[in-house]
């Protein structure tokens, strides 16, 4: 356990530069694009010259960019996200609104792809060359290869048009009365498609990475003493092989957690799903600059946050890196 605590305070440190430099770079990269949610708001309502200096100034797009990136790294300080142009209302608010939507269908589609990804990969890697490791192994590739766009559309043409036993977009019912186990129930049929379209994606390549893992464990001295001392073969996958091929995915299941929050906003806005994903498209849409900058704020600290939960696991699961960073 202090080898995890000594690990979490100096992933922390590190932490604090790399939201520095996530601020500051998608700040200035922002800056850098043509236009500002003024023109958006004139294009969509129109305007006068009058409107525009008042509305720049009102908005203080009339500072310069150093200025505004100072303000807005005072206020980080004091916990403030600032105000969102689209929505007229502070941003922490609108995101703490659409957080734990992404959070659902993040956290289910990642119990869906680690858990039954890993299942199928020590179901294939246990008899590494036979027909079920072909033909998982053949499917698993195929599966990764489908944009996850894609797979969402044909998802909603089988099963909520044609066969109509789900849901075709939302996160539940509208003008839904349900109340309890009644609405678990209905925003759950309303999570099948969505979670279905992001976990089996990566369901793919958790796979593939435990089938890989397994069948260089076979090799393995000591699971040739294992097998020498006659240890049945479903404990020694169980036991052996599996657990040391399990290592690995540990570590991908944090890599893999900003690649899966990039692909929540296109399933989102595929399913219309109103969380972070959906309402990042509607401040670009917008140039709604401090509410992205807001979102992309949290994306960051919640990607950190299971990396730093994945470093702890990874330290306890294998006491060499503990001792490694303890020592360093």
């Amino acid at each position: 356990m202090n080898r995890a605590l000594i690990l979490l305070r100096r992933r922390l440190v590190g932490s604090v530069f790399v939201l520095l430099v996530v601020i500051i770079g998608t700040f200035l990269l922002l800056e850098l694009a043509p236009g500002d949610a003024v023109d958006a708001y004139i294009v969509s309502t129109g305007g006068d010259a009058g409107m525009i200096e008042l509305l720049r100034h009102r908005w203080g797009l009339d500072q310069s960019e150093l200025t505004r990136l100072a303000h807005y790294l005072w206020a980080l300080l004091h916990l403030d996200l600032g105000q969102s142009v689209t929505f007229s209302r502070p941003i922490r608010d609108v995101i703490l609104e659409r957080l734990p939507t992404t959070l659902i269908l993040m956290g289910s589609a990642t119990a869906l792809s680690f858990g039954l990804g890993s299942a199928l990969g020590i179901y294939a890697g246990a008899r590494p060359g036979s027909f079920r490791d072909r033909f998982l192994s053949v499917g698993s590739l195929a599966l990764y290869a489908i944009p996850g766009f894609w797979f969402g559309l044909v998802l909603i043409v089988i099963f909520a048009v044609d066969l109509r036993w789900l849901p075709i977009g939302g996160i539940e019912s509208i003008a839904s009365t349900k109340t309890g186990l009644d609405r678990a129930a209905d925003i759950a049929s309303h999570l099948v498609l969505p979670v279905s379209a992001l976990g089996f994606i990566y369901l793919a390549l958790y796979l593939r990475m435990m089938r890989a893992g397994m069948a260089e464990a076979w090799r393995q001295d000591f699971v040739l003493a294992a097998r020498a001392r006659g240890i049945s073969r479903r404990r020694i996958v169980l036991t052996h092989v599996a657990r040391n091929a399990l290592l690995p995915l540990v570590t991908m299941l944090g890599l893999q957690s900003a690649q899966m929050l990039g692909g929540s906003v296109v399933i989102e806005s595929v399913f219309a799903v109103p969380g972070l994903g959906r309402l990042a498209q509607e401040a670009v849409a917008a140039r709604d600059t401090p509410l992205l900058l807001g979102i992309i704020l949290t994306s960051a600290v919640l990607v950190i946050l299971i990396n730093l939960l994945v470093d702890i696991a990874y330290a306890l699961l294998d006491p060499r890196v503990g001792a490694s960073e303890a020592g360093a």
